[in-house]
Order: structure tokens, then sequence, then C-alpha cells
């Protein structure tokens, strides 16, 4: 894979991204630019580093976070402040650029000159300078700190709460958040949002579901942006702090649906269980995506399993909440398909259909040619395997691609039967694992696997 994050050598070779890279890669300042599309993304990461320093000291740190060196927290922090103030000073030219043609010295100017017009953004001139301010002194301050290094937890404990402040006393945070968030709100799917004005649905439903669906649709639009990182290749330890917001997004929604059943009158219908279905299944996946991938992810190096994690936790997520989505769609439109919502579920779909059929039928030849190694014909195996490498490996998580590539490989390059045995018992005890997790799949929760269905002790016979 040839990720952004491996040319990353920076600070103590951490894999945070160096000033020149942020800078890079932040939004270019072109009269093309959408004001709205760069500030909502530097709403984004304020909510994320927000929400990081309010939750780091419980939410993604490890077991023991007194015993260990928080300099990486600090470093993962300061890639934000510098992305952001780079984020900042591009809002202020857009808008300068309104009123005039930018110069190469509009960085500077706005720094030091605040004779500029103050209404040609939703916020003023006085509100970005401001903050333009607090996030140099950030980021300044952060620098200062990282010289210091190690960095134990009680010093991270100070700087945060110390950012945290500094920032909540810049009057644009909270309206850039709040304006971030009200985008996110809009980011429904363009069927769903024309099934809720349909004619013929039930009045009730429709005002029950419009006070809801905000809540995932703001969480989609948070993930959408890790989705792209993922895609683009881009540097991922950043996108713990938009996990954070999303932890707090997620908390918020619960809250508000079990609230909202508290005052359910009838329990028999369809909204209430569909209700109570998107709140359990949502802490499920909190469960997992905070207490086993993203869990210490600050303190991992090596970027191949920073991108598996970053996937994982996504992906759980994503899909999770897409298909709640649908279950509402469903709700107003019984004929509605996951597709019609989410046409990016198809591939998805296709996909995972063809990975379970041929990972099935790999795993029986895997079982064959280990029972009976002298009569099954290795060559016909090693075609099967090179098949599914070529064609399906894809269709796997991150983390899984590599382990089943290494055994196949294994496989491949084993010509003793003795020595081929213990590999492809290995192999297959691997194989009859990861295909239970990927029938698990919340795209094929109505393919049911006839194999599968089996009790567990019958399932490999």
């Amino acid at each position: 894979m040839n990720t952004v994050e491996s040319s990353t050598q920076n600070i103590n070779q951490n894999n945070f991204p160096p000033t020149n890279v942020i800078a890079e890669e932040s939004v270019s300042v072109e009269n093309t630019v959408d004001l709205d599309e760069l500030t909502f993304k530097l709403g984004l990461w304020l909510s994320g580093l927000e929400s990081f320093l309010n939750l780091r000291s419980s939410t993604l740190a490890e077991e023991n976070p007194t015993s260990s060196d928080w300099s990486k927290e600090f470093r993962l922090t300061h890639s934000v402040l510098l992305m952001c103030s780079k984020l900042t000073l591009d809002l202020a030219k857009c808008i300068k650029s309104e009123n005039g043609e930018a110069t190469e010295d509009d960085e500077i100017e706005i720094l030091d000159n605040l004779e500029l017009n103050k209404n040609t953004s939703k916020f003023s001139f006085d509100e970005i300078l401001e903050l333009a301010h607090a996030l140099k002194e950030s980021v300044l301050l952060s620098e200062g700190l990282l010289r210091a290094a190690p960095l134990n937890f009680n010093e991270w404990r100070a700087w945060s709460n110390s950012l945290a402040d500094h920032l909540k006393s810049v009057d644009a945070l909270d309206k850039l958040i709040k304006f971030a968030e009200q985008e996110g709100e809009n980011y429904l799917p363009k069927a769903l949002k024309e099934l809720l004005e349909k004619d013929g649905v039930p009045s009730e439903l429709v005002a029950d579901l419009k006070l809801v669906l905000p809540y995932f649709a703001k969480i989609l639009k948070w993930l959408s942006v890790v989705g792209k990182m993922l895609k683009n290749d881009e540097p991922l330890k950043t996108t713990l702090l938009l996990f954070a917001r999303v932890n707090e997004q997620m908390q918020e929604m619960m809250s508000y649906i079990n609230n909202r059943l508290l005052r359910f009158q009838d329990e028999e219908n369809a909204l209430f269980g569909s209700l109570d279905g998107a709140a359990y299944t949502a802490s499920i996946e909190l469960r997992k995506v905070y207490n086993q991938e993203l869990k210490g992810l600050a303190e991992v190096r090596p970027t191949p399993l920073i991108y598996a994690k970053i996937e994982t936790a996504y992906s759980l997520l994503n899909d999770s909440l897409q298909l709640t989505l649908v279950n509402f769609a469903q709700l107003l439109d019984h004929s509605v398909e996951a597709t019609d919502i989410f046409p990016n579920l198809q591939t998805k779909e296709e996909q995972s259909l063809e990975l379970r059929e041929n990972m099935w039928n790999m795993l029986q030849s895997v079982k064959d040619a280990e029972q009976s190694p002298e009569k099954y014909s290795l060559e016909s195996l090693h075609d099967k395997l090179v098949t599914f490498r070529d064609q399906n490996l894809y269709y796997l998580f991150y983390k899984d691609m590599e382990t089943v590539d290494r055994f196949i490989q294994e496989v491949l390059i084993t010509k003793e039967n003795k020595d081929l045995v213990p590999i492809l018992h290995r192999f297959g005890a691997y194989l009859e694992t990861l295909l239970g997790q990927v029938n698990m799949r919340a795209v094929l929760s109505n393919h049911p696997f006839a194999p599968l269905q089996k009790e567990a002790h019958e399932m490999f016979v």
C-alpha cells in the first residue's frame, strides 16, 4: 500500500504529518473555492479537536494512561492545530478575495491588518482573525512543549485542559462547529428525503423520523470524511479526532432515542422496534470500535496496522448506520431496497456474496488437501488459491488481506507434504473464523448461506 503515512517520518518518526505535508494537503485558495465547504471543513476539525481534548483520557487511551509517554497525543493535536490554522487563513483569504484580488502576501496581511470588510461571510473578520491568533499561539506553545518530550499523563491533562479553555474563549469556535453540524444534519440520501415528503405516509411517523434522522446524517457526514481519507491514502492518525467526535455524536443519538422510547405509548409500533434496534446496534458497534479497534491507536506506529484499524472502525460504523437508515426508509415504503437509498451498497453486496461463496470453496479445497495430500492435486489447489488471491482478496478488510495472502504464499512455495499439512491446517482454521466474520456483514443479512446455517460442530465436517 502506497500510503502517505509511510513518507511522513517526522518528529520521532511517529506517523504524524509535518507542517509542510499539512500545508500541501490544505485547501488551496482559489476563486473556485466553496466558502461553505471550507467553513464546514474547519468546523469539522475543530469539533474533533474539542472532543479529543475532552475525551482522550478515557475513550481512546490505553488501560493504564499514567505509565505511558503522551508525546504522541501532543503531536497529534499539534498536527490538527496546524491544519486548522491553515484552514482559518484560507477562509480569511477567501473572504477577502470576494472584495478584491488576493495576493501572495495575504496570509501576513490577515494576521497584521484588522481593517477588512466584516460582512462578506457568515463570520466576521474579527471572529476569524481572533481564531487565527488563538490557533497561532497554540501552535507555538505546542511546539515548545514537544521539545520537552517525553511527556507524561499529568502534563497532557494540563495541556489539554488549557488548550480547550483557550479555544473555548474564541467566539468563532462554537459558531463554526455549529455550522458544520447543521451541514451534517442535511447529509441524508436524496431518496430518503423524497420518501419523507411522499404523499400517503403517516404524518406521525414522518414527524418522529425528522427528529431522529438528523443525528444519523451528522454522524455519516463525519464518517464520510474518514472514508475519503482512506480512499485517498492520506495520513490517518488525525482521524482519531473525528472518531472522538463521532463517539460523542453517537452517545447523543442513543440518549435521544432512549428518551424517546420511554415516552412511546405503543411498544408494538414498528417505529418503536426500529428505534430500539437502532440504539442497541449502535451500542454494540461502539464497543467494537472504541474498545477494540481504536483503543490505544495513538501509540501504534506501523502504517499498515493504522490503516487496517481505521478502515475496520469506519466500515463497522458506516455500514451499520446506513442499514439503520434503510430500515427507517422501509417503514415509509415497504418496497424500498437498500440499494435505492445507498446505491454503493449494491457493489458491497455483490462483492460480499462472491467473496463468501469463493472463500467457502477455497476452504473446502484446503481441508481436502490437508486430509489427503497424496491424492489431492496440488496444482489444482494452487490454481484455486491464486484465483482467489487475484479476484477476491481485495474484498476483505485490509487487516485480513495480509494474513490470507501470507498463507497462500506459504502454500505455493511449500513442496513437501510433511511441511504442507500443518500450514493447510492453520490456514483452514483461520479461514473458518474469517468466513464466519464475512457472513456477519450487514449487507449479507438478507442472504443466508446454507452451509453456515448448521450447528457449529457440524459446519465444517
